[in-house]
C-alpha cells in the first residue's frame, strides 16, 4: 500500500526557521516544507529551478529588478540563476519543490544554511 501524506501534518516536522524538512521525492525533484520568518539571504541557484508555494501567510521575494508578493495559495517558479531573496515579515508556511541537487542557499553560506543531510532528519 502506498501511503498519503497531509501537508499541513507535515509542517509539524519543521522544528526552526528556514530550515527546510523534505517530506517528498518525485522524480529527481524533492518537496519540501519550510517555516520562515525574517531575511533569507540573497542567492542563485546556478543549475536549477525552485518552485515556491504559499500554504499559510505571506511572503515577498526580491529580484534584483523587482519584488514578488505572495499570498496563501499562490507559487512562483524562479529559474535558474537568477538572484532572489525570501522575506517573510510574520511566519509564513511554504511548500518548495527543487531538484536534489539545489544547494539551500546556492553559493552563499549563512548561519542559516541547511544541508540536504540536514533537510531529510
Amino acid at each position: 500500500m502506498i501511503p498519503s501524506q497531509n501537508l499541513l501534518a507535515a509542517f509539524d516536522r519543521v522544528d526552526a526557521l528556514w530550515s527546510p524538512k523534505v517530506v517528498g521525492r518525485v522524480n529527481d525533484q524533492l518537496l519540501k516544507v519550510a517555516k520562515v520568518k525574517g531575511e533569507l539571504v540573497w542567492h542563485a541557484h546556478a543549475d536549477e529551478d525552485e518552485l515556491f508555494f504559499i500554504v499559510k501567510g505571506r511572503l515577498r521575494i526580491e529580484f534584483e529588478d523587482h519584488v514578488a508578493e505572495l499570498s496563501e495559495g499562490d507559487f512562483l517558479t524562479i529559474p535558474k540563476g537568477v538572484r532572489h531573496n525570501p522575506v517573510a515579515d510574520e511566519e509564513c508556511w511554504i511548500l518548495l519543490i527543487e531538484p536534489a541537487s539545489t544547494r539551500h542557499t546556492g553559493e552563499e553560506v549563512t548561519p542559516l544554511t541547511r544541508s540536504l543531510e540536514e533537510q531529510l532528519r
